[in-house]
């Protein structure tokens, strides 16, 4: 299997989970430590960090590191990969 195929396979993997899906809407607003990601959940922070782990293996999300802390963000242009991917799909484009 293609290393493109195996990106894309972490990548839906990473998007299947709601927790994940809503930490990607969170980053929306802007950068956060996994501590202030894990404020707004109900669950341990080692199941946050398993979660930023997977968007990381995914490129959904990139950390930072600023003194003693790390900060996550959305890292926008795999979306783009994403958009460009399901485009190949598109009837409209294969009209074009």
């Amino acid at each position: 299997m293609s290393k493109y195929l195996n990106g894309m396979n972490s990548l839906f993997k990473a998007l299947n989970d709601p927790t994940r899906r809503e930490i990607l809407e969170m980053l929306k607003e802007g950068d956060m430590t996994a501590g202030d990601i894990a404020a707004r959940f109900n669950m341990t922070k080692p199941s946050i960090s398993h979660h930023l782990t997977l968007l990381k293996q995914a490129d959904l999300v990139i950390d930072i590191r600023k003194g003693q802390f790390i900060y996550y963000s959305l890292n926008a242009t795999v979306l783009d990969d994403i958009i460009r991917w399901f485009m190949q799909f598109s009837i409209t484009t294969k009209l074009k």
